[in-house]
């Protein structure tokens, strides 16, 4: 496309009234300001045919392979237009869908080296598929009368992931701090129920590990020795419903658990166990066979761009037992919800008894920090004593039932956001050393 500059309109119209001023007071003198207006358009058709056209240009586009939730990548944009004119003050905009958020809005570029370079800030707003979908760029001739601009249908799927830049720092750090197995892999002998050899008894080891008919047929006190056992199947099942859309601390708790899901994996992974996801809102919607080893990683963080964001309630019946369907073999749960009310937490407790009786269940729950900080604060109004009450009030509620779960075998982890990661991952640790997986 290509239009006059502000710069042309403006010449273009101080030559009108000249003319109509040599018309009516110098006749004779009227075809100078006929010849301004023509002298003009043909500068303007000269300044078309000396600036680029786009397609004697080549474009280029750098941008990352994913993003990570609330941080912010640039992404490049280049045309080289070789030996051709340069472009004069080039201008460019980018267009994103919801995912992102872009600075600045118009990028006011210069053309140097044969190149134009265009550079934009995307901050992520939320994860899922982002998209960039197109660029709009535009330049003058050189002589600054017309305009040449260009639309470039990009329609770049980004994934945005959740943020787990820390993740294998984190994991370095739980491995090298302790040498107990579940933290650090290499202790595979000696701990553990599965049957790895038979060895001669030596001071310091169990007793109760002494085979006594073994020691009789050899006639040398023999005891077993155990290995650990791995490729455990763990699922982690995340509640997407409206509840855990609500923000904390300029993430939804959607993310939040994301974020604790991705660092247990990581470590699990490491150890030699087998990670899945299973996701649900009013009906369960994605289902990942759990996979192993360390390489995977990467993988299962893309899986968890699937995981969208839903403003329907959450069927805890449907979810819970088309997961239990789903599964094939003795399998650690953890599940990642919230609930406000005890009719909807009534229907979640009868679904996880059925599947306690073949399966571990971690139940992570966000604290209710709303809550917490009304019945903190001291009341100065009536108004004020009104909401501690009915805030003390569905605390209770919420006790009872993290209580009634906690008696039923399920394995409770109940902190704030921003201590989730590590009490998810220490609460898995634990069962590890206590081999209840």
């Amino acid at each position: 496309m290509i239009y006059p500059t502000p710069r042309a309109a403006i010449l273009m119209a101080i030559g009108l009234p000249v003319t109509l001023v040599f018309a009516l007071f110098f006749p004779a003198l009227w075809s100078l300001g006929a010849a301004w207006i023509a002298g003009l358009a043909c500068l303007i058709i000269l300044d078309v045919f000396l600036s680029p056209p786009r397609d004697k240009m080549e474009f280029h586009v750098k941008t990352p392979g994913s993003f990570y939730i609330g941080e912010t990548e640039q992404v490049w944009f280049r045309y080289d237009y070789g030996e051709a004119n340069a472009p004069r003050a080039p201008q460019c905009r980018l267009s994103v869908n919801d995912r992102f958020s872009v600075e600045p809005r118009h990028f006011y570029g210069q053309a140097a080296n044969g190149s134009i370079l265009a550079a934009f800030d995307l901050k992520t707003e939320r994860r899922g598929e982002g998209k960039i979908e197109r660029l709009w760029t535009r330049w003058q001739g050189p002589l600054g009368l017309i305009w040449r601009q260009t639309i470039e249908e990009l329609s770049l799927d980004i994934p945005v992931v959740p943020n787990t830049r820390l993740v294998k720092d984190k994991a370095i750090e739980i491995f090298s701090r302790d040498s107990t197995f579940g933290q650090k892999i290499q202790q595979e002998r000696g701990e553990g129920t599965e049957f790895e050899a038979l060895t001669e008894f030596v001071p310091g080891m169990d007793k109760r590990a002494i085979d006594w008919k073994q020691t009789a047929r050899h006639r040398i006190l023999l005891a077993k020795e155990f290995r650990t056992e791995r490729n455990h199947n763990i699922v982690f099942t995340i509640d997407s419903g409206h509840l855990m859309c609500e923000p904390i601390r300029g993430m939804t708790k959607l993310d939040w658990s994301l974020n604790a899901s991705l660092l247990m994996a990581y470590v699990s992974l490491k150890i030699g166990d087998r990670i899945g996801y299973f996701a649900f809102d009013h009906k369960p919607y994605f289902y990942s066979q759990p996979i192993a080893g360390a390489n995977s990683f990467p993988h299962l963080q893309r899986l968890t761009h699937s995981i969208d964001y839903s403003h329907n309630e959450t069927n805890f019946t449907l979810g819970l037992s088309q997961l239990a369907q789903s599964l094939k073999r003795r399998t650690l749960i953890v599940v990642f919800t919230d609930f406000v009310d005890t009719t909807n937490a009534e229907l979640m407790i009868e679904n996880m008894g059925r599947l306690l009786r073949r399966h571990i269940i971690i139940f992570v729950a966000f604290r209710d920090e709303a809550l917490e900080e009304i019945l903190q604060k001291s009341p100065r109004q009536t108004d004020d004593v009104s909401r501690a009450v009915i805030a003390e009030n569905l605390m209770r509620e919420r006790d009872l039932v993290i209580a009634r779960l906690q008696r039923m075998g399920v394995h409770i982890v109940d902190v704030d956001a921003d201590n989730m990661s590590n009490a998810v991952l220490n609460k898995y640790l634990e069962l590890k050393r206590r081999e209840a997986i």
